[in-house]
């Protein structure tokens, strides 16, 4: 456990201040970023002022209206939206400022190592360009099956203590089955049936998102949730292959088949197996919509390209505290 918290706490700078950013976004990009700044980032940072590219461009009032800017907030990030990338006088500028000091980054790299995802305006044109550790790498993904085993064994332990006192729960205060299958999208595409304690009403079905707050959990079933116990009997899964310890959240058929249908990058997801937990998971509250799913893939995007041993340990470790404090849905 302390080896996966130090691995948790790893890229996040604790500093007294944040870093103060000056970006050069339009104003949808703007808008992201602000309200991305404020939720969990890896890095912390505030937005001191935006340009839009033509504010940043010289003209007869500003030879270097964005050298001025950074001077003016004193700020030690520049931040370049694929437009203002572009711009040769723009990136003069950025130049110049780089020579002195300033660190300069383009949104995608920003938000790579602040916000610890991938921004929605280049998921789709940075799908393709980086490797994923399960599918270029051999010996991750064979390090990482044995990994899953070993993690999984332990679950499987665990579970077969706690299945006695759930049981008698069950018999109190969530009547019904005990446990519950429910068929989800693994890896390239192949459905599996994903096994969880029920939570429940029997007769609830599964006809729409679960929310917080959802009246079809039982009482009992709301404490297994919020201990995450009601999540333990999916190390089988992991055991038969289906799963991996650390990955994209599984869904459900119907939810993949519409969401790809929006989303034409969402398949991507499931180049590589679905987790038990994830970097999505621990970043981002439960989802319960489409904009959810939408927001959930720039972690899930930042997770395969960063996928390591490493990183499976960090998110083990950050899953761990969130269980020990208790934050359930």
């Amino acid at each position: 456990y302390l080896l996966c918290t130090r691995l948790a706490n790893a890229g996040q700078v604790r500093g007294e201040s944040r870093d103060r950013v000056v970006a050069v976004v339009g104003p949808d990009e703007a808008a992201a970023l602000r309200a991305d700044l404020t939720r969990h980032p890896e890095r912390p940072a505030s937005l001191a002022r935006i340009l839009t590219p033509g504010e940043a461009r010289p003209s007869l009032e500003r030879a270097e209206p964005l050298v001025e800017a950074v001077a003016s907030e004193r700020s030690p990030v520049v931040v370049l939206d694929r437009w203002a990338a572009a711009d040769d006088e723009i990136v003069a500028q950025a130049a110049s400022l780089h020579e002195a000091g300033v660190r300069v980054r383009t949104l995608s790299l920003f938000y790579d190592e602040w916000l610890g995802k991938l921004p929605l305006s280049e998921l789709e044109r940075m799908s393709l360009m980086f490797d994923i550790g399960e599918v270029h790498r051999a010996r991750y993904w064979r390090l990482k099956r044995l990994t899953d085993v070993l993690v999984a064994a332990v679950g499987a332990v665990g579970l077969a203590v706690a299945l006695p006192f759930v049981i008698v729960g069950n018999l109190l205060g969530n009547r019904g089955p005990l446990f519950y299958r429910q068929q989800r999208v693994g890896r390239s595409g192949h459905p599996y049936d994903m096994l969880k304690l029920r939570t429940m009403r029997p007769d609830s079905g599964a006809t729409q998102w679960t929310e917080h707050g959802d009246e079809r959990i039982t009482p009992f079933g709301r404490w297994l949730r919020v201990t995450h116990l009601d999540e333990l009997p999916q190390v089988l899964n992991v055991v038969k292959g289906d799963q991996a310890i650390v990955g994209p959240r599984p869904e459900q058929p119907r939810y993949v088949a519409e969401l790809t249908d929006k989303i034409p990058f969402y398949s991507l997801r499931h180049l590589v197996k679905p987790g038990l937990t994830g970097w999505a998971q621990v970043k981002y509250d439960y989802g319960a919509s489409e904009s959810d799913a939408l927001e959930k893939l720039q972690y899930e995007f930042f997770y395969l390209r960063h996928q390591s041993l490493s990183m499976d340990l960090r998110i083990i470790g950050r899953t761990l505290r969130s269980v020990i404090g208790r934050s359930g849905r």
